[in-house]
Formats: C-alpha cells, structure tokens, sequence
C-alpha cells in the first residue's frame, strides 16, 4: 500500500470490487454529460471484470476507506497502455488524478516499459497532456465511429510531473 497523503491511500484493486470500479467508472465518464443512452454503449468497454483485475496492474485511491478513483494498465510489447483512470465526479479537482498517474507512471517503470500509451476520452485529453503526455494522433471510436479519440504517449524517460 501507498501512502498518499494523511488520508488518502492507494492500494491494489481486488476482484470483488469489479462491479463498484466499473460503476465509478461510468459515474465518471457521465460527468462530462454524455446521454444515457451514450453510456449505455459505451458501458461494455466501462466494464472491468474479476480476471482483468486478477491479471493486470490495476489500482485505487482511497479517501478515509472509500474508493474515490482507480487505474488500470495492460500490456502490449514494450509500452502498457493505460486503459481506465477515473474519479468519482464529486472528488474531481483535487489532485486525485494527478495521484493515480504518477502512481500508474511508477508501476509502468518499475515493469519495464519503455512508454504509456492512452486513448483518452476527448475531456480527459488536456489532463493527460498536463501530464507530459503528447497526442500523437486520432482514431474513430469502437462506440461510435464519426467520433475521434485522442492517442497519446507518454515516454517513461520523462521524470514525473
């Protein structure tokens, strides 16, 4: 377990918590106010199973023992692309973000990759680019093809933002 400050912890994810991970992450996702049918698409690709946890670096942060965010990776080659981080939409903008990621950054590192790859959501885009990471390009998205995501990379020779 990490310490991140007085309160807050993160710590690895278990596998009964798939279903509150995959809920906080639509919750988080329909911050930026997306419809309900929009979410309901994109809910398949929201939802992280007890097998992804159980074989994958995935991660929460805890707040006085409640889950206010949470990261997950997955491996391909030499970079890991960094599939979920998302935080409760009340406990945005507090830095909860930046935490995860400096913590995903960490893990990435200390597995041996060589970058961090993201297909971002277009509102997390800036985020991720605070971050150091660059937007190398765009791709149609697998929910609605008209939409464009933001590929970006992060090399892992970077020091921490």
């Amino acid at each position: 377990m990490v310490k991140v400050a007085e309160k807050f912890f993160i710590r690895p994810a278990s596998t009964d918590e798939a279903e509150l991970l995959s809920d906080l992450a639509l919750r988080s996702k329909a911050h930026w106010g997306y419809s309900q049918e929009f979410l309901e698409v994109c809910r398949r690709e929201l939802t992280l199973t007890p097998d992804y946890i159980s074989t994958s670096p995935v991660f929460v942060l805890e707040e006085e023992k409640r889950v206010v965010g949470f990261y997950g990776l997955r491996a391909r080659g030499d970079e890991v692309e960094l599939l979920y981080l998302f935080i409760e939409p009340s406990a945005m903008n507090h830095g909860y973000g930046r935490q995860l990621w400096n913590h995903a950054v960490e893990t990435a590192v200390r597995l041996g990759f060589q970058r961090i790859s993201i297909e971002s959501d277009p509102y997390a885009e800036a985020f991720y680019q605070a971050m150091g990471a660059l937007t190398i390009k765009f791709v149609s998205s697998s929910v609605k093809a008209e939409r464009k995501l933001p590929i970006l990379e992060f090399p892992l020779n970077q020091s921490l933002s």
